[in-house]
Order: C-alpha cells, then sequence, then structure tokens
C-alpha cells in the first residue's frame, strides 16, 4: 500500500507542489511511481484556472473511482486549486474520493495516507473522505523540499503563495489566497542545497513573482524585496542560470529592469503576460496598466538587454472583446514581437468578476482569433530562430531526447529547445554548440569540442 502516482494539471507552481508532496512522501516511506497502473494511491493535483483542465481532472476521478469500485483498497485523492474552488461540494460528483486536500495543507497529505491506509489494514475505522481545506498560516513555507538523491539540472523554486490581484477572469486569489513570501535567507538556503546537489538553474516561482515581499519585507537602497532575493541566488556558487514566472507590468520597477545586463546569471528571457492588446478590455479584465506601458517596460529591458526574449500570455474572446479590439491585439504582437505564447480561450470561471458577464463572444470566433494569433507567433518565432542558425550558443544540458541514439537536449539563455548529439556525461554541463537549422519551436545543434571539457567527454562522441 505504499506505491503513489502524482497527477499534475496546469501551471508550474502545481508542478512545483506535486514534486515538494512527492519528497514528503518518499521520506515517510512511500514509493513514487510513474505508472498509475501500478499505483496503490493516485492523487490529482488539480487546476481551477482554465475549464479545461477542470474538466480533465473530474474525469480522471472518475474513472479512477471506477477502478476503486474493483478494489475497494485503492485510494483517490485530489489535491490543489479545484479542491480549494469547489470543496467538499466536489463530492457530490466524486462521491469515490478518499482525500480531498487544498492549496495551503499539501504538507498534510502524508499524515492522511498514513491514516487512511491504517484504517484499511484493521488498525482503525474506516473513515468517510478526508476533507482538508482550511487557510493555514505559514503554509508558504511548506513547499521547500525535493526529492532527495535526485540530480535536478534545473529546478523549480516557490518563493511565494497567492495573489492579492484582482483580475475580472482569475480565480487563483480564491483557491491560493493572499500574497505570502517565504523569507530570503529560507530560499537562498533551499538554492543553495540545490546547487550543492548539481543543480545549475533556477526558476523563481510565484503568482506575481515580482511582488514578492513587498508588504512583508523592508526595501534597502531602493531595491525591491525580489532583487535583493535575485541577487542573492546570482551569488551561490554552482547555480549559473536564474529565471522567474510571472511578474505582472505593475510591479516592474526601475530596479528590476537595471538588474538585467547587471546580474550575470539572470537570463535574457522573461514571461511577461499582456493578456490583450485592447486597453479598454484590459481595463474591463482589471489589469491595472495599458498596452503603451506594458510596452515602454519591455522596451527599457531591451536597452539593457537586447538579445533579449520574450513569452506572454493572451486571451482571446474575453466578453465584449470587438473585431477591432482583437485587432489591437494583433497589432500589439506585430509591433512587440513575442518569441512564444500561450494563447487561451476564454471560458467563464464561477465566482470571478467576469462571471455575471456570461460568454458572448461566439466560440468559432474564439477559435478563429486564436489561430491568428498562433499563425502570427509561429512566423515570428521561425524568424527569430533561424536568425540563430550559424551562432555558437551556450546550452544547459537537460537530458536525452526524446528521440535518436546519443541525441540530448537542452536550453540556450533565451529558453530555446536545442538538439544535438552528445553523451549522458554532459548533462548538466553548459556546452557550446553551434545551430545547424530552426524550426518553429527547436533548434539543431552540433556540439563545438573545442568548448567543452574533453576529459569528461566519451573518445565516441
Amino acid at each position: 500500500m505504499n506505491r503513489v502516482h502524482i497527477k499534475t494539471y496546469g501551471c508550474q507552481m502545481n508542478e512545483r507542489d506535486s514534486e515538494a508532496v512527492a519528497a514528503m512522501l518518499r521520506a515517510r516511506g512511500y514509493s513514487i511511481v510513474e505508472d498509475e497502473g501500478e499505483a496503490d494511491v493516485v492523487l490529482l493535483n488539480t487546476c481551477s484556472v482554465r475549464e479545461q483542465a477542470e474538466q480533465k481532472a473530474i474525469g480522471k476521478a472518475g474513472h479512477l473511482g471506477r477502478r476503486k469500485k474493483r478494489n475497494p483498497n485503492f485510494l483517490v485523492g485530489v489535491m490543489g486549486c479545484m479542491a480549494q474552488n469547489k470543496g467538499a461540494d466536489l463530492l457530490d460528483r466524486l462521491p469515490d474520493l478518499d482525500l480531498l486536500v487544498g492549496t495551503q495543507k499539501f504538507h498534510t497529505v502524508p499524515d492522511h495516507l498514513d491514516n487512511l491506509i491504517a484504517s484499511l489494514q484493521g488498525q482503525g475505522p474506516r473513515p468517510s473522505t478526508l476533507v482538508d481545506l482550511e487557510a493555514e498560516a505559514g503554509s508558504q513555507n511548506t513547499i521547500r523540499d525535493h526529492v532527495p538523491g535526485e540530480r535536478q539540472v534545473s529546478a523549480f523554486v516557490s518563493i511565494m503563495q497567492g495573489c492579492n490581484m484582482k483580475c475580472s477572469y482569475c480565480i487563483v486569489p480564491k483557491t491560493r489566497g493572499p500574497e505570502r513570501g517565504r523569507p530570503i535567507d529560507d530560499i537562498v538556503a533551499e538554492v543553495e542545497e540545490l546547487a550543492a546537489a548539481g543543480t545549475r538553474e533556477v526558476t523563481l516561482l510565484g503568482q506575481i513573482v515580482n511582488q514578492y515581499g513587498v508588504r512583508e519585507f523592508p526595501f534597502v537602497d531602493g531595491k525591491s524585496p525580489f532583487v535583493q532575493l535575485l541577487e542573492r541566488i546570482n551569488a551561490v556558487e554552482g547555480i549559473e542560470r536564474i529565471r522567474f514566472t510571472s511578474p505582472h507590468p505593475s510591479g516592474f520597477k526601475q530596479d528590476l529592469i537595471d538588474c538585467y545586463g547587471r546580474l550575470e546569471k539572470l537570463c535574457e528571457y522573461i514571461h511577461f503576460p499582456l493578456q490583450s492588446g485592447s486597453d479598454r478590455i484590459l481595463k474591463a479584465m482589471r489589469r491595472p496598466y495599458s498596452v503603451e506601458k506594458f510596452s515602454r517596460i519591455l522596451e527599457a529591458m531591451r536597452e539593457r538587454c537586447p538579445d533579449l526574449w520574450v513569452s506572454t500570455d493572451v486571451i482571446v474572446g474575453y466578453p465584449g472583446e470587438t473585431q477591432e479590439d482583437f485587432q489591437l491585439t494583433c497589432d500589439a504582437f506585430e509591433r512587440i514581437g513575442f518569441d512564444m505564447a500561450y494563447v487561451f480561450k476564454y471560458s467563464v470561471r464561477p465566482d470571478t468578476a467576469a462571471e455575471p458577464l456570461g460568454d458572448p463572444v461566439p466560440q468559432e470566433i474564439k477559435e478563429e482569433r486564436n489561430q491568428i494569433l498562433l499563425d502570427k507567433l509561429q512566423a515570428h518565432s521561425l524568424r527569430r530562430n533561424q536568425s540563430l542558425v550559424g551562432q555558437t550558443l551556450e546550452v544547459l544540458v537537460e537530458g536525452p531526447a526524446r528521440r535518436g541514439e546519443n541525441r540530448f537536449t537542452g536550453r540556450t539563455r533565451g529558453f530555446r529547445k536545442v538538439v544535438f548529439t552528445g553523451s549522458e556525461r554532459l548533462v548538466g554541463q553548459l556546452v557550446p554548440v553551434r545551430i545547424k537549422e530552426a524550426t518553429v519551436t527547436t533548434l539543431e545543434g552540433e556540439l563545438v569540442l573545442s568548448g567543452v571539457d574533453l576529459d569528461k567527454v566519451p573518445a565516441s562522441v
């Protein structure tokens, strides 16, 4: 009864939460398995940001419930944002759940599983579904564990929980609670432990990551707590690259802009959500900035960092979005030149400010607008990638590629994926790779041996 499979839906913060739960379970003696068919326990870490993610998780939980009917000792749990959002009402649709855990209670999962398994083994009465959804002070400090003994070339580090923004379409403030930051010293200690275990790149995670600590920790010499944190991590020996996601334009001040080009480990890449190119729609979304302000921030960053790579989020079909509004978004795409983007078709989320507006933009129009933006994105991304052909770039080798013998994959500082022929012994190294070909999403490269420590590379490479 100790084999656990964790399936994660949604964002990088959910991935980090799942990883922390896995680490806590392993420390308790549980085995984390990749194949859910081999598991005695399946935990679903869920997302409520988009309706499709919720429906997928509910469908999967229903399927697992049918498996439970065939094997009463099989345990099923739902964690995370959907659990927090729907609460015990979720049991009306999923009566076979054994465990329901909210976003501030991930650290309680090992104890709950211990109790459930003990009851199955006759050491106590079998309880009804365990429901643990209450807020807990200090919960932001519980997402700190990483799987012991496993080297992570690139690792996520959660620096805060929650969000104080009031975006009309977003349910995160309800599911994650208000902003709460971890102490800088604790975060740096976690990064130092990762570096000692072989991690070379960290991505700092927060719902509004550049708002980290602004209401809890002091500014020093005009620098925000987030910039202070970046400086501390930049000094950690062994860490070669720093990324963060996702910032908000309203919290992007000059001290953060100045970090680009000043902190050598801060990568020339930013995920910067625009959401719409129409000021009218941004105001309706309760996004407190204009397209002009968004553009000015990026212009200032590109002055500091001319080789900056930028990704974004955009929602099409928000209630009231006209063809003119959408054209403004298209114009912004062309003018700003995003290298990557996540384009979402609006869906109504319960208990958001936009819920009373309904969903008046027809689905076929959303589909059309979605495809138009994707086409523009692909055209720009291909041009930018092709501009790299012939250049030699620094690549952090992450591991084997999905296909091909002796094929490996890594990322540039601009977060471009590179595939090349190499060796297992290169994993975790920064190596020079000459770019030979480019597609919309991937660069094909050739290892430049003159820039590699040959003592670490087999003669066959």
